[in-house]
């Protein structure tokens, strides 16, 4: 595949933060849909109950991503198992032991953010049902942590993140944690909000896989809203 161009669909975003945010298994299909026109090549979102909030049922899981990977076939979906969406670890593992793999209607994997607590019994977890490990790191010492972690992963997503990440810059950040982590591993780095741009630009000239979408960014590098997804992936794919 080369360098990994990631398009990551809604995250937390809301339809107040921007119209375009695909909340309905319906609307990743189709959002997923157009961003893989664009280039995109690997699929990222956070499925929804229906009360439009993140959710880890599988039920809800289940129906985001057989609809995406129905008008996206071939293309890797993943999901997040992120800890705001059940705050309690045992809740969240007692729901993922619902979950089945990409055979039976899963994701292709999922991202485990590796500075919450349990992140290693999450990824277990996963990896019993089949489901594939992305391992999300957001600051150099979740990094250390992963490190010492035994696990198989897809890949490895460097997160520069403003006021989460340490350093003043999203480049800086970047490269802090790149600095901790296996080269064996594919790597994508990305940005979020203000620092999303100049970080993409920057690992692009490295060689980096990279990742965009409304989950990480509203605007474009000029400062103006997009469209959606697809205009986000076009603008990664050939930004400066």
């Amino acid at each position: 595949m080369g360098r990994v161009l990631k398009v990551c669909l809604n995250g937390d975003r809301r339809r107040a933060d921007h119209a375009a945010v695909p909340i309905t298994p319906v609307e990743l299909a189709d959002d997923a849909f157009a961003a893989v026109a664009a280039g995109a090549q690997v699929i990222h979102l956070h499925p929804r109950g229906a009360d439009e909030r993140e959710s880890l049922r599988w039920d809800d899981v289940r129906a985001a991503v057989a609809a995406v990977r129905t008008r996206c076939p071939g293309f890797p979906v993943g999901v997040s198992t992120r800890e705001e969406i059940v705050s309690a670890l045992a809740d969240r593992l007692a729901l993922l032991t619902d979950w089945r793999g990409p055979d039976d209607d899963g994701p292709d994997f999922a991202s485990v953010n590796w500075h919450e607590d349990g992140a290693e019994q999450v990824a277990e977890a996963l990896l019993g049902r089949g489901i594939g490990i992305e391992a999300g790191l957001f600051t150099p010492a979740s990094a250390r942590k992963f490190r010492a972690w035994a696990g198989p992963v897809v890949r490895v997503l460097v997160e520069a993140l403003p006021g989460i990440s340490p350093g003043t810059d999203g480049v800086t950040a970047a490269r802090d944690i790149l600095a901790e982590v296996d080269t064996v591993h594919e790597l994508v780095v990305h940005g979020e909000n203000e620092w999303t741009w100049d970080v993409l630009d920057w690992a692009r000239t490295e060689g980096y896989g990279l990742r965009v979408g409304l989950e990480d960014v509203l605007t474009a590098p000029g400062g103006a809203t997009v469209t959606g997804n697809a205009e986000l992936v076009e603008l990664m794919r050939g930004q400066r």
